[in-house]
């Protein structure tokens, strides 16, 4: 009996993404909502989902439940918009080798490791997420299956190739050189017409002006924002004088703080509301955790990390991160932990609109943790507001991307992308880390 009771268990939970959402209503109720705009929750929260978007928002008592609908209790439940990441690299799940894997699997990127990522981000409560940084036609596939239904996900805004001097040897396949203005705006170009979402552009510094200029120019001309690397004081220089859109890491090493110069030119950024917002994704939890995943690494053995990945290729990824403390990838990791909250709180003194965006996919950083991580750091670590966290989950990631019209607030008429927690998120932002429901585009996956 119990084996049938679990099979008919399983079965049900194939079989939820594939009920029609044209005729299906639900209605989730009882908890306190988090709608995303940065005001008061609102406690007794309704909201009513016909099909793939939100119909009605309101609380109980003054919201007709249709007779027809799925009654969904929320009781007890923190409900917020589903979750963004800024930065996630699908292409790569947490193995310590860039070379063996660049080497090894890229026959396996579109059919399996890709479409992995995504399905661990939209079980961890990530509806939506900027994969930056992988090859132009598996990125393009994953993202239009994904988009089709075909497979489940985090709906994926992708960069494809990374845009830079001179690419590391054996990337080619996902980095682009630029060696002239010219040839700059044709690999844009290139890029904007097979659909891309936006420009990702790193090792700013090592291009000539001309060559910068002409890349970011030809983005914007074609409506695509970018994306640029803030590793080094020149990166940010360069990025600011030529107009990129967001930044990424807080970088600068093991250097206490931002130059005053570049400070100053942030600020001068920030104080021209013309432009709006100048946003960045700092990345810090992948170095701020780093220390205590090595000496408590029993958080690798969650097996999150493995849905939609063959056994060999968890048992490879388990191989390379055995020993967490001989990663080179993190050597100098212990001495640059102690500059990232003073670097985080300069961007936001000056003006700046940090987002959540976690490097996900780099050595022992999984799609599965990483987003949740990124705010409890924040937030229990830096003491950075809970609203204003979520908000850089949510709100900013959609606004950024041109979408605030369709996600990113529990809001009448948009996408019914909505997460739901035990418990008050705002008190316990780790909370996040065992998300209860997941809707997305009114299907509900978890």
């Amino acid at each position: 009996m119990k084996l049938k009771l679990f099979l008919l268990f399983c079965t049900a939970l194939i079989t939820i993404p594939l009920i029609s959402q044209e005729s299906h209503v639900k209605a989730l109720v009882g908890g306190t909502l988090i709608d995303g705009f940065g005001s008061d929750p609102i406690k007794n929260s309704v909201i009513i989902i016909e099909g793939e978007f939100i119909k009605e928002v309101g609380v109980m008592g003054q919201v007709k439940i249709p007779d027809n609908a799925e009654v969904i209790s929320t009781e007890g439940k923190t409900v917020l918009p589903g979750l963004w990441d800024m930065h996630v690299h699908t292409m790569i799940n947490g193995h310590a080798d860039y070379s063996y894997w660049d080497k090894t699997y890229p026959p396996l990127l579109k059919d399996v490791i890709m479409p992995a990522s995504a399905h661990q981000l939209l079980m961890a409560g990530v509806t939506s997420a900027r994969d930056l940084g992988a090859p132009l036609k598996e990125s393009i596939e994953v993202r239009d299956a994904i988009n089709r239904g075909d497979i489940p996900g985090a709906t994926l805004y992708v960069s494809g190739p990374f845009i830079q001097h001179k690419p590391y040897p054996g990337t080619e396949a996902f980095r682009w050189s630029v060696d002239s203005p010219e040839d700059g705006k044709k690999k844009i170009r290139k890029l904007a017409n097979a659909g891309v979402d936006c420009i990702k552009l790193i090792d700013q510094d090592q291009m000539t002006m001309e060559e910068l200029r002409a890349v970011v120019d030809e983005a914007h001309k074609f409506g695509l924002k970018v994306v640029a690397h803030g590793h080094r004081p020149e990166e940010i220089r360069r990025g600011l004088q030529v107009g990129v859109d967001c930044f990424e890491h807080t970088g600068l090493s093991s250097a206490p703080e931002y130059p005053a110069d570049v400070m100053e030119m942030i600020k001068e950024r920030t104080a021209q509301m013309n432009k709006g917002p100048l946003f960045w994704c700092p990345t810090v939890e992948g170095l701020y955790n780093y220390e205590y995943t090595r000496d408590n690494p029993e958080k690798l053995d969650n097996d999150s990390w493995h849905r939609g990945l063959p056994d060999s290729v968890v048992a490879d990824i388990k191989g390379s991160i055995q020993h967490p403390d001989r990663l080179p990838y993190f050597q100098l990791t212990p001495v640059r932990k102690p500059t990232l909250e003073r670097k985080i709180k300069q961007l936001i003194e000056a003006g700046v609109v940090l987002m959540i965006g976690t490097d996900s996919g780099i050595p022992m950083k999984f799609h599965s943790q990483s987003t949740w991580n990124e705010l409890d750091v924040w937030v229990n670590e830096f003491g950075l507001d809970p609203m204003y966290a979520i908000r850089a989950a949510t709100y900013w990631p959609a606004l950024w991307m041109g979408v605030a019209d369709k996600v990113g607030t529990v809001t009448e008429g948009k996408y019914a992308d909505i997460i739901a927690v035990d418990g008050d998120v705002l008190r316990y932002i780790s909370l996040l880390q065992d998300v209860d429901m997941v809707i997305k585009h009114g299907k509900r996956y978890k």
